[in-house]
């Protein structure tokens, strides 16, 4: 074996500790990364869209003849009651032939209101039918038998018919005004005279669309009227989200100027979809969903625009983790886990996913820290450092 001399073992060892230095001085430096951790917690998937409120039980009171209207005396935010005159009109002498039409007009409002009452008394039946059920479902629910959700989905059923029950009383008893105001036109003892134009329901004056003394047609809007303490809120989603919602849904409302969230209800999916014009000019299918508030918050007005997340699912205590960490690889989700100051790429499989959060179900374990936003430069095992 040969032995090296001293000047050929300085010469090696120069050699090794300058590929030493080498190697540190060009060796790559730690990528910098964010980091978030995986934890468990309570987990919501939304569905996120804006909405406008609007006054539940809206009565537009219109013209039932053809006529010069008194000027409005009314300001909008009036309180009226039912069977107040909320406007007066004089209808013009009529002729042979304008009282046969007067007179086909009245027995057609005569007809609307006969079909208002049968709605009025078609609701009221399917309402005491509810409210039985809803007794039975409690009682089954107290003793175990039925589920919580099919208990309240009752309750809501029976509470949504209390509703409808009394818009069918209001509207027909707007059909009586309609109709008796068209009768007095063929009343020739009250032709000539003031023709008073009645409220249907107690309420406010929302909007009052004719002022001023003038001509106005037969059907022209007078005032609406409703009750500002009645309000829902109506969510425009694309009809491709809107088959995921259903009725007794939660809803949070927010951004609607107030400083707390409100909690509504999903009243109903309507079941025609719109078409509406993106603000990138693309024609998109819309649904409207039309939510109540659970509790009457007195700064909200109508027409007032506000921010909806609707509750598709929810879960109390769920290993989650940030979606802004997963990424796509391999046809499966995948996330960099920081273990020992490197970025081991990790497979996942996810559950819920939320609009910050997701459900793991596989891959992880409560308090990895993972890298979010993670950049095209990041390897698997590459060095990383946590940013400050």
């Amino acid at each position: 074996m040969k032995v090296l001399s001293k000047t050929q073992r300085i010469a090696a060892l120069s050699l090794a500790a300058a590929a030493l230095v080498l190697f540190f001085v060009f060796r790559p430096s730690p990528l910098p990364v964010d980091f978030g951790r995986v934890s468990k917690g309570p987990l919501q998937v939304t569905l996120d869209a804006e909405g406008v409120t609007r006054v539940n039980e809206r009565f537009v009171v219109a013209a039932p003849v053809t006529g010069r209207l008194v000027r409005i005396t009314l300001e909008e935010g009036d309180r009226v009651s039912r069977g107040d005159v909320v406007a007066a009109l004089l209808p013009p002498e009529l002729d042979s032939r304008e009282y046969r039409e007067a007179s086909a007009r009245a027995a057609s409002a005569r007809a609307v209101f006969d079909e208002a009452v049968a709605r009025e008394r078609r609701v009221a039946l399917d309402l005491r039918q509810a409210e039985r059920r809803s007794v039975r479902y409690r009682n089954l629910y107290n003793e175990g038998a039925v589920s919580r959700e099919a208990f309240e989905l009752a309750g809501n059923e029976a509470e949504m018919l209390r509703k409808e029950a009394a818009a069918a009383r209001s509207a027909a008893l707007s059909a009586r005004f309609a109709f008796e105001a068209q009768e007095a036109l063929v009343d020739r003892e009250t032709a000539g005279k003031p023709l008073q134009v009645l409220s249907p329901v107690d309420g406010k004056v929302l909007r009052i669309h004719e002022k001023s003394e003038r001509v106005i047609a037969a059907g022209s809007p007078l005032v609406d009227i409703g009750d500002p303490s009645s309000i829902e809120i109506v969510i425009d989603v694309l009809s491709s989200d809107a088959v995921s919602v259903r009725p007794g849904n939660s809803v949070i409302v927010e951004e609607w100027g107030g400083g707390k969230s409100l909690k509504a209800t999903v009243k109903t999916v309507e079941p025609a979809a719109f078409t509406k014009v993106s603000a990138l000019g693309i024609e998109e299918k819309r649904v409207n969903i039309v939510a109540v508030l659970q509790e009457y918050e007195p700064l909200l007005g109508d027409n007032f625009r506000v921010q909806a997340r609707i509750v598709l699912r929810k879960a109390e205590n769920v290993l989650q983790v940030p979606v802004s960490s997963l990424f796509r690889g391999a046809g499966e989700w995948k996330v960099f886990v920081i273990e020992h100051g490197k970025a081991v790429e990790k497979p996942v499989r996810i559950g819920m996913r939320g609009a910050f959060h997701a459900q793991v179900l596989e891959g992880l374990e409560d308090g990895d820290r993972v890298v979010v936003h993670p950049t095209n430069e990041l390897g698997d095992r590459m060095r990383v450092t946590i940013q400050k």
